[in-house]
């Protein structure tokens, strides 16, 4: 057994040293085009060793290893889905230079460099992951892989600048020469500039500048001048009417500069030297953390091609236990659909064998699709083993084959002398002595390219044979006696695909069940051929293969009219579940626009009695001026508070009819989660609740917190929500049916009321059931922080609290979790 993990490449499983083979046909997996789909992943991954591994990546004949290669890839889906831009953050495949510093090779900046960036990616890589290891464990069990290596890092920061030029502070002697260097250089182009600029000599120059030959600083002097002017020639120009001297004058000062520079190269040298030196001592380290980055890209990879084909994750298992030749084998494809066609034309297929069958034969019409059915079946299950996930709907299920073989297409062999039938036959050979129970195998026009008579014969047997072995089987034939044979073989369906008669056309739809229709003379009796002869080549059929396609042509036809009818059935089913949900959204709306009117003349009321108050609290003090009784008033206070009452209660809900309660939600579905205000997406569904994920938060919700949103409705709910919120602000109150906010801004409160109002809003939080709330208290002088993350130790709703990410304010925000009721 393999270790789960593992990376399958080549056709084996590596695992540290161990390697565990697994033969898989490569002549098979050309015919059913995994190389394509291998070739696709390469170019959807970032950098070179992860381009390798896809390439590499073989299929797996063992179902753990396979599911954990599928956990892998949705556990990649998921966090691309919330975090779209992830990547390996600009990685290189660096393990040739570091193995290479491990045998005393002395690298180029730009590759120290790039062994920087990629230990720095891949460290930004293994934070976030580990941030999250609870949701990506197979990813961060990956990331573990990845090293830090502190030191090396230092190491090099210390020694390059953002440009990539080595600091004159790599070291202290580097640190010297540079500074002896510039104060050389400096002497030099001053006494250097005299010289250039004395009357005497300016005229001998073809200009007044200095330049650089071979290292030494130089002046160009006119040829004729040679002789007059004391110098040492280094160059001369193309010409030969300039020449580049040194003037003598400046010849000592000159080697100063050159020795100083030859001493700076040497330095520089020896700083490389020792930090490729603490590179090689960290060679194993860099080359894990380029392998475990380049298993996190091809995930990711995977990931995005899974996006690309619209995939989702299919179902794996083992071999189950199963009565007579049967060999347990499971094959249910749903809607599926060949990854290399353009996917709005390609036709989608279902590929079910039930318990008791495990042989497909296919027939039908050339240009039908029998090969594309057949390529179909083998590709997917070929990538569901390599950890990809197929482009087929959601509940699709497949058994884990030890090896899949396959003849398709046209074979012949020029090389050998074979024909298309002799190489179909040694292909076949090949299949029949290697193929066992836990094979799949797939063949195309068995027994074709022969005598039609032999050919059916042979293919019969070859199917035969294949069926006494328990092999799981599809076959595509135009041999009419296979359908007979499949027919009676116990363990074969027949299937077909379909061909419009009116229209020439195939329609490229699989029907398991029901033999391939012979449409040769409708063919040629729609194509305009005489109606003689169609009547007269009829006549030399045989009576009964004539009754036997006359009922399969009533067959076809009762069942494309059940079918249309089921289709009419479930549109009207469709048509109905939408007007109820309109209803429930009007309803809904009205519900809104009622609970938006109590709200505003819940505020007028409010501001009404408040006024009241007001010119009571006068009156109070002017009857106390006069000395006169205050008990006059104090109905009028009764009143007043009774008042108050009546419009604090909230408004009655309306309760949720059963049309709501009932609706059928399903993965993916776009909703509305009232308690929250927020637009989310079914996650999952049961009896009476639904899952809702909104952005990082996932929310378990009764059925009635739920509505259904369609296009166009999100951007309505929102902004009512966004109206309520505004509202609710304003009044400085919570309404009990409403959702309360996920923030809480205290600032500027003194401690008291701030701790009032944050007791009163984690109650409101607890009982609408949110996960957490963000206090935003400030820095300040921190005794208002203080004191809430006091009463916070002590409130019986909440479950925990921290600070704030630096992204979400730091210190001057504490992130509160709600206690579960």
């Amino acid at each position: 057994m393999s270790t789960s993990g593992a990376v399958h490449v080549e056709g084996r499983i590596e695992v540290g040293i161990v390697i565990h083979s697994w033969p898989m046909n490569p002549k098979s997996l050309e015919a059913l085009e995994l190389p394509k789909i291998l070739n696709r992943l390469a170019a959807l991954a970032a950098f070179s060793a992860s381009k390798e591994l896809a390439l590499r990546l073989t299929p797996t004949a063992q179902l753990s290893d396979a599911q954990h290669m599928q956990e892998e890839t949705r556990e990649a889906c998921l966090l691309l889905s919330l975090i779209p831009a992830l990547t390996i953050g600009g990685a290189r495949d660096v393990r040739a230079p570091a193995e290479a510093t491990r045998r005393g090779a002395i690298l180029e900046p730009d590759a120290i460099l790039d062994i920087k960036g990629t230990l720095i990616a891949g460290q930004r890589l293994r934070r976030t992951l580990e941030k999250q290891k609870q949701d990506y464990p197979v990813l961060s069990g990956i990331a573990k892989g990845i090293a830090a290596c502190k030191d090396l890092v230092d190491a090099i920061d210390a020694t390059f600048d953002s440009r990539g030029e080595i600091v004159d502070d790599a070291s202290p002697e580097l640190s010297k020469i540079r500074r002896d260097l510039r104060v050389a250089r400096e002497r030099l182009t001053k006494k250097l500039q005299t010289v250039i600029s004395n009357p005497d000599i300016v005229h001998m120059l073809q200009e007044p500048i200095i330049t650089q030959r071979e290292g030494r600083f130089v002046v160009p002097l006119r040829a004729e001048f040679k002789t007059k002017f004391r110098s040492v020639v280094h160059d001369q120009s193309a010409s030969g009417a300039t020449l580049f001297v040194e003037p003598l004058q400046v010849v000592e000062q000159n080697n100063q500069v050159r020795e100083l520079g030859l001493a700076e190269r040497d330095e520089i040298r020896r700083i490389l030297s020792e930090l490729c030196a603490l590179i090689g001592k960290h060679a194993d380290e860099i080359t894990a953390t380029v392998e475990a980055l380049a298993k996190l890209d091809l995930a990711f990879a995977k990931a995005r091609l899974a996006e690309q084909l619209d995939a989702s994750e299919p179902l794996l298992h083992s071999f189950h236990a199963a009565d007579g030749p049967h060999p347990g084998s499971m094959l249910k494809l749903l809607a599926a659909r060949h990854p290399l066609l353009d996917a709005a034309a390609v036709v989608p297929i279902d590929v079910v064998l039930d318990d008791e069958t495990y042989a497909l034969v296919i027939t039908g019409p050339n240009t039908g699709g029998k090969t594309v059915a057949l390529k179909t079946v083998g590709l997917l299950v070929l990538m569901a083993q390599c950890g990809l996930q197929i482009p087929a709907t959601s509940g699709s299920e497949l058994s884990v084959f030890e090896n899949v073989f396959a003849d398709i297409g046209d074979e012949q062999s020029i090389e050998q002398s074979l024909s298309t039938f002799s190489a179909h036959i040694t292909n076949i050979i090949t299949i029949l002595e290697d193929a066992n129970a836990r094979s799949l195998v797939v063949l195309d026009e068995l027994g074709a390219g022969t005598d039609p008579q032999e050919g059916a014969a042979l293919g019969r047997a070859i199917l035969g044979t294949l069926m006494e072995r328990g092999i799981t089987t599809l076959v595509a034939t135009h041999y009419p006696e296979m359908k007979t044979f499949a027919h009676r073989m116990p363990g074969v369906h027949n299937a077909s695909v379909e061909f419009n008669i009116q229209s020439l056309q195939p329609t490229f739809h699989l029907t398991i069940g029901l033999p391939g229709r012979s449409n040769a003379l409708a063919i040629a009796r729609r194509l305009g051929l005489d109606e003689s002869i169609v009547e007269r080549a009829k006549r030399m059929i045989d009576p009964d293969e004539l009754r036997a396609e006359s009922m399969l042509d009533e067959i076809h036809r009762q069942r494309d009219a059940t079918r249309e009818a089921m289709e009419h059935a479930e549109r009207e089913s469709r048509d109905a579940q939408k007007l109820r949900e309109d209803l429930a959204h009007r309803l809904q709306s009205i519900d809104d626009e009622r609970a938006e009117i109590l709200d505003k003349a819940r505020q007028g009321a409010a501001v009404e009695i408040e006024q009241v108050r007001k010119d009571l609290r006068k009156l109070r003090g002017r009857l106390k001026v006069a000395a006169l009784p205050l008990d006059e008033i104090k109905p009028v206070e009764d009143v007043i508070e009774a008042l108050e009452k009546v419009v604090e209660q909230p408004a009655a809900s309306r309760e949720p009819d059963t049309a709501e309660t009932d609706l059928a939600y399903a993965r993916g579905d776009r909703v509305m989660l009232r308690t929250l205000g927020s637009e989310g997406v079914v996650s999952g569904v049961t009896a009476e609740h639904v899952e809702v994920q909104i952005g990082n938060l996932r929310v378990r919700a009764r059925r009635d917190e739920v509505m259904p949103l369609e296009k166009g409705d999100a951007e309505d709910a929102a902004r009512r929500d966004r109206s309520r919120r505004r509202t609710s602000e304003a009044r400085g109150m919570m309404d009990p049916g409403r959702a309360p906010a996920l923030e809480i801004d205290v600032r500027g409160m003194v401690v008291d009321d701030a701790l009032m109002e944050l007791d009163r809003r984690l109650d409101a939080a607890s009982l609408a059931g949110m996960p957490y709330v963000r206090v935003i208290h400030g820095k300040g002088t921190g005794r208002l922080r203080a004191a809430i993350r006091q009463s916070l130790r002590d409130n019986p709703y909440v479950a925990s609290f921290k600070p704030g990410e630096a992204n979400e304010g730091g210190d001057g925000v504490t992130i509160v979790d709600i206690a579960s009721i």
